[in-house]
């Protein structure tokens, strides 16, 4: 079973595949911090990337996964906090690399571009693999 919490976000438009990623990751054995939003309300998502940042600062969880109707959205206001290296990823290539090379803290998935089986693969992609550090790790310093 899993241990490190993982932190889940979306805006209105995300909050279909948000329900199925909190439903893959408590398959899997993760505990799951809900941020919100859990409605169809119009809802701002820079204020649930802001929640998720400060989830991971404060160590409330390990990663994160954000989702609004492309990514793109969200990615922006994620990878404005220092401490996050948030990867949108379409497929299970992008989810791999995004940790193996970049040491990606979050997820970002666009409800509207990206169907749920690949959601699911790319969320465990990101899950399952290491950062390879090395070489990589030289640029992650720099962003840090």
């Amino acid at each position: 079973m899993a241990s490190e919490r993982i932190a889940v976000a979306a805006d209105h438009a995300g909050v279909g595949l948000k329900s199925l990623v909190e439903e893959t990751l408590k398959e899997m054995g993760y505990p799951v911090l809900n941020l919100g939003t859990d409605g169809p309300e119009s809802v701002d998502y820079p204020d649930f990337a802001g929640k998720l940042a400060a989830a991971l600062k404060d160590g409330s969880a390990g990663r994160g996964v954000l989702i609004c109707g492309t990514g793109i959205g969200m990615s922006i206001a994620i990878n404005r906090h220092r401490h996050i290296r948030a990867a949108r990823c379409n497929d299970v290539t992008d989810a791999r690399l995004s940790r193996e090379h970049n040491d990606a803290n979050v997820l970002v998935l666009g409800a509207r571009t990206i169907g749920a089986e690949t959601a699911k693969d790319c969320l465990r992609a990101f899950l399952a693999t290491e950062f390879e550090g090395g070489r990589h790790q030289r640029r992650i310093d720099k962003m840090s």
